[in-house]
Protein backbone atom coordinates (compact mmCIF):
# COMPACT_ATOMS: atom_id res chain seq x y z
CA UNK A 1 0.00 0.00 0.00
CA UNK A 2 2.69 2.18 0.80
CA UNK A 3 4.78 1.33 -2.37
CA UNK A 4 2.90 3.83 -4.58
CA UNK A 5 1.84 7.47 -4.57
CA UNK A 6 -1.61 6.48 -4.94
CA UNK A 7 -0.90 3.72 -2.23
CA UNK A 8 -0.09 6.98 0.35
CA UNK A 9 -2.87 8.96 -0.83
CA UNK A 10 -5.35 6.26 -0.03
CA UNK A 11 -3.83 5.72 3.42
CA UNK A 12 -3.35 9.66 4.32
CA UNK A 13 -6.75 10.60 3.39
CA UNK A 14 -8.06 7.89 5.60
CA UNK A 15 -5.42 8.67 8.43
CA UNK A 16 -6.73 12.88 7.90
CA UNK A 17 -10.42 12.07 8.63
CA UNK A 18 -9.31 9.76 11.77
CA UNK A 19 -6.97 12.62 12.90
CA UNK A 20 -9.99 14.94 12.40
CA UNK A 21 -12.40 12.97 14.09
CA UNK A 22 -9.86 12.73 17.41
CA UNK A 23 -8.91 16.65 17.21
CA UNK A 24 -12.81 17.44 17.26
CA UNK A 25 -13.48 14.94 20.02
CA UNK A 26 -10.98 16.92 21.72
CA UNK A 27 -12.03 20.15 21.21
CA UNK A 28 -15.18 19.18 22.24
CA UNK A 29 -14.13 17.79 25.73
CA UNK A 30 -11.67 21.11 25.94
CA UNK A 31 -14.57 23.80 25.06
CA UNK A 32 -17.76 21.89 25.96
CA UNK A 33 -17.57 19.48 28.57
CA UNK A 34 -14.86 19.52 30.96
CA UNK A 35 -12.45 22.07 29.66
CA UNK A 36 -9.59 19.17 29.43
CA UNK A 37 -6.94 19.99 26.84
CA UNK A 38 -5.58 17.10 26.67
CA UNK A 39 -7.41 15.56 23.56
CA UNK A 40 -6.68 18.71 21.50
CA UNK A 41 -2.80 18.43 22.95
CA UNK A 42 -2.33 15.02 21.65
CA UNK A 43 -4.68 15.42 18.33
CA UNK A 44 -3.68 18.31 17.16
CA UNK A 45 0.44 17.55 16.69
CA UNK A 46 -0.84 14.26 15.23
CA UNK A 47 -3.26 16.00 12.48
CA UNK A 48 -1.24 18.92 11.79
CA UNK A 49 1.73 15.93 10.63
CA UNK A 50 -1.23 13.72 9.17
CA UNK A 51 -2.27 16.93 7.19
CA UNK A 52 1.00 17.95 5.75
CA UNK A 53 1.87 14.34 4.59
CA UNK A 54 -1.74 14.71 2.94
CA UNK A 55 -0.86 17.79 1.26
CA UNK A 56 3.20 16.67 0.00
CA UNK A 57 1.11 13.43 -1.41
CA UNK A 58 -1.68 15.20 -3.39
CA UNK A 59 1.16 17.56 -5.08
CA UNK A 60 2.97 14.43 -5.74
CA UNK A 61 -0.03 13.37 -7.94
CA UNK A 62 -0.12 16.56 -9.33
CA UNK A 63 2.21 15.96 -11.94
CA UNK A 64 -0.60 13.12 -13.58
CA UNK A 65 -3.83 14.50 -12.24
CA UNK A 66 -4.93 17.86 -13.73
CA UNK A 67 -5.26 21.47 -12.36
CA UNK A 68 -9.32 21.16 -11.37
CA UNK A 69 -8.26 17.47 -9.89
CA UNK A 70 -5.59 18.77 -7.75
CA UNK A 71 -8.01 21.59 -6.59
CA UNK A 72 -10.62 19.62 -5.34
CA UNK A 73 -7.80 17.13 -3.58
CA UNK A 74 -6.02 20.25 -1.56
CA UNK A 75 -9.87 21.86 -0.97
CA UNK A 76 -10.98 18.29 0.72
CA UNK A 77 -7.98 18.86 3.09
CA UNK A 78 -9.81 21.39 4.94
CA UNK A 79 -13.14 20.75 5.53
CA UNK A 80 -13.74 17.26 8.61
CA UNK A 81 -13.97 14.37 6.16
CA UNK A 82 -13.54 15.85 2.95
CA UNK A 83 -10.47 13.56 2.12
CA UNK A 84 -12.12 10.35 2.43
CA UNK A 85 -14.96 12.00 0.31
CA UNK A 86 -12.64 13.39 -2.07
CA UNK A 87 -10.70 9.85 -1.84
CA UNK A 88 -14.21 8.33 -3.21
CA UNK A 89 -14.44 10.20 -5.48
CA UNK A 90 -11.43 9.93 -7.44
CA UNK A 91 -11.44 6.37 -7.23
CA UNK A 92 -14.57 5.89 -8.59
CA UNK A 93 -14.09 8.57 -11.78
CA UNK A 94 -10.59 6.56 -11.95
CA UNK A 95 -8.16 8.95 -11.31
CA UNK A 96 -6.60 7.27 -8.69
CA UNK A 97 -6.36 4.28 -11.41
CA UNK A 98 -4.97 6.12 -13.94
CA UNK A 99 -2.16 7.10 -11.68
CA UNK A 100 -1.36 4.22 -10.28
CA UNK A 101 -1.40 2.42 -13.66
CA UNK A 102 0.96 5.10 -15.06
CA UNK A 103 3.38 5.10 -11.92
CA UNK A 104 3.92 1.41 -11.73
Amino acid sequence: MLSSPVGRFRLLAMAEAVSWAGLLTGMFFKYVVVGNEIGVKVFGPIHGVIFVGYVLVALMLAQRWDRVTLFWALVASIPPFGTVVFERWAARTGRLDAVQTARD
